[in-house]
């Protein structure tokens, strides 16, 4: 991605100058229109005389805003707030620099509010981290006007990344946790269910305020499982009778309570929940374990556990940042532990039917066909950033790019798939490209929750029929192979398209004429809003 970075100060060793350009100091005439996305990084300038001081910072805010109505809507504009970096104060009781800064930062959330494409980052969380001290290299700035001492510029593109995944949606999807001396102090096997040690005085208040921060990480969208050698019922006695428990087995979608091989068990998990063991993160006191699965799941993220539980605050802050903060939370999000549940129970209504099409007619299929809307929009952007295994073309977008497609005339669905078991939320997306022909398929995606019941076909056809009431007559579409999604190579053959055309590296083209209503199943119930 190529950013343009409008600011006031030397700023290259932060950004550095691999598909980075800059903007002259306090320029915002010159805007690039091959840019990927903006950057605003405009800091308080260090001057003595405080008038003039807010009188600038006001002149910042005024240029940032005027900037903001130029940049087109289809591309990220982010927007840094303001740290005091040099606060000079000559009475207690003059305020007027901090309120100043107070209102430039405010001004930045009301940008964000008013434009679709603004992401505000709050630079204040990564100065915080360091002394004032340490921010500032005064021989740098005298010599090149770098605000920022260079020493910091690793840390700060580090942070920045995240911030930038955040933005972007991008983040793992599932947490593994071990149970002794992790999630409690003690050995359950040893200590009981009443002498493990959890709430209370130290260490145990360390181990409750941890399993509280990981409930609420749960609410946050992250999949919780457990991966614990012990003896499964005594695990189950501990979630329902130790009142100290804030982390209970309602709030784990799965688990694998055994003596069995740890790497063994992460894969049954993976397999359980259909997604891939480089979506997960697995949290365990003990450095052996962590050693194992680093070995042989190498994909797995096994980050290193506090040796004392002091550090579980620091610990749990830095997993969050490293692994599973995003810009917003979507609805899809804030149910996904209900969700996965819900799975598990359809799998076991599965064993009970011989037929397979009288287990799905015993489902109640429910699938609503949306627009893309103002609503929808995040969690159709996340899905596009996290989607592997059924997405024929793995392209990755982000609001703003959506926002640019539909003013362009693109033609966006996505799905809500329910059924008795519960509400999967938005699964699926189909993105429509116009073309001198009539439309082509861009993307193509679906979430592995929904796999396997037929219902990617049933969308596809009700899209086709949407696009023969129009009066479309061809619709295109590409496979576009990548590591993850092979199981979709020949999904387009499946549903009668033609193909135009196949490529050395595995790539292939297809057409449909459209000139007629597809059937689909009655065990579905489509809807349309």
């Amino acid at each position: 991605m190529k950013w343009f970075i409008f600011r006031n100060n030397t700023i290259e060793q932060l950004f550095g100058l691999e598909n980075v350009e800059y903007s002259g100091y306090e320029d915002i005439s010159y805007i690039p229109s091959d840019s990927n996305g903006y950057i605003w990084f405009y800091q308080i300038p260090f001057k003595y005389d405080l008038n003039i001081l807010c009188s600038e910072i006001n002149g910042f805010a005024d240029r940032m805003r005027m900037l903001a109505a130029q940049l087109s809507a289809d591309k990220t504009f982010i927007v840094f707030t303001m740290a005091n970096l040099y606060p000079v104060c000559y009475t207690d009781s003059d305020t007027s620099v901090s309120d100043t800064v107070i209102f430039y930062n405010n001004t930045c959330r009301e940008l964000e509010k008013n434009y679709r494409n603004v992401r505000v980052i709050d630079f204040s969380e990564f100065t915080g981290q360091y002394p004032i001290s340490q921010l500032i290299n005064w021989k740098y700035y005298f010599i090149s006007q770098t605000v920022i001492n260079p020493v910091l510029a690793g840390d700060f593109r580090k942070w920045f990344s995240q911030k930038v995944a955040s933005i972007e949606l991008k983040r793992k999807k599932c947490l593994v946790l071990d149970l002794d001396n992790t999630l409690w102090g003690g050995i359950l096997g040893e200590d009981g269910i009443d002498g493990i040690k959890i709430g209370g005085d130290y260490p145990g208040k360390a181990f409750l305020y941890f399993q509280k921060a990981l409930v609420e990480l749960s609410k946050a969208g992250v999949i919780l499982t457990v991966c614990s050698k012990n003896n499964e019922q005594d695990v189950l006695d501990v979630w329902e009778k130790n009142p100290f428990m804030a982390l209970r087995k309602e709030h784990v979608s799965a688990y694998r309570i055994n003596w069995n091989n740890k790497a063994d068990n992460i894969k049954e998990l993976s397999e359980e929940l259909n997604i891939g063991l480089d979506s997960m993160v697995f949290i365990d006191d003990n450095p052996t374990e962590r050693e194992l699965i680093r070995q042989i799941l190498p994909m797995v993220e096994v980050p290193e556990f506090p040796v004392q539980p002091y550090n579980l605050p620091v610990f749990f802050q830095d997993i969050l940042n490293r692994y599973f903060r995003v810009y917003a939370i979507t609805d899809e999000d804030r149910n996904k532990t209900l969700q996965y549940k819900a799975n598990a129970e359809r799998a076991n209504e599965q064993k009970k039917f011989s037929d397979f099409t009288d287990y799905l007619r015993s489902l109640q299929i429910n699938i609503k066909i949306e627009k893309a809307d103002t609503f929808n929009l995040p969690r159709i952007a996340q899905m596009t950033q996290k989607t592997n295994q059924f997405n024929l073309t793995t392209k990755r977008y982000t609001e703003s790019d959506l926002n640019g497609f539909l003013d362009s005339g693109w033609k966006i669905y996505c799905i809500d798939v329910s059924d008795k078991f519960g509400d999967n939320g938005i699964t699926g997306v189909i993105m429509l490209k116009p073309c001198n022909s009539g439309y082509e398929i861009d993307s193509l995606l679906l979430s592995c929750r929904i796999l396997g019941k037929g219902i990617e076909k049933a969308f596809v056809k009700y899209i086709v029929n949407i696009l023969q009431y129009d009066g479309v007559e061809q619709l295109t579409a590409t496979y576009i192979p990548t590591k993850k999604n092979m199981q979709v190579a020949e999904f387009y053959d499946s549903l009668g398209f033609e193909l135009v055309e196949s490529l050395p590296n595995g790539e292939k083209r297809y057409m449909m004429s459209i000139n007629g209503i597809l059937g689909i199943e009655d065990y579905y119930t489509i809807n349309e809003e």
